[in-house]
């Protein structure tokens, strides 16, 4: 999306929810990180003023959730699920919100799998497995 620059990424989250406070029309995009930022009123305080946060590094080793990777995964499942890549991750993704009634809950329990697809091809060196992501996510739609 904003290829290896991070900054343009995270000021890319900012000026959605800038625009979305201002009740300025957003790109599709746009609108859809807008939705996520919404979703999660705690990053509200870091968006509104992204400045003094731009070059922060959250460390995962001092129980810190860097939120910008966060809001990224929502997106990334969200564009998985508008495509259905991988083939069904569209229907698991339905009976997960329909089980949990809850899509931020959904998504966050489905975002496990992706990660774990991810952090699995990066120590390989190999792109994700994305059978064994949909199998993840067939677990946990099985409950």
């Amino acid at each position: 999306m904003y290829g290896t620059d991070r900054n343009a990424m995270r000021r890319a989250y900012a000026q959605a929810w800038q625009k979305r406070r201002e009740g300025r029309p957003l790109e599709a995009l746009e609108a859809l990180m807008a939705d996520l930022i919404e979703a999660h009123p705690e990053y509200h305080p870091l968006l509104e003023n992204l400045d003094t946060q731009l070059e922060r590094d959250w460390q995962p080793e001092h129980g810190e959730t860097n939120p910008f990777l966060h809001l990224s995964l929502h997106l990334a499942l969200r564009e998985q699920v508008l495509s259905d890549r991988p083939a069904g991750i569209a229907a698991l993704y339905k009976r997960l919100c329909d089980r949990h009634r809850d899509v931020l809950e959904a998504e966050h329990r489905l975002m496990d799998c992706l990660i774990e697809a991810l952090w699995t091809a990066q120590r390989q060196g190999l792109p994700p497995d994305e059978a064994a992501y949909l199998e993840c996510a067939q677990r946990l739609a099985r409950g």
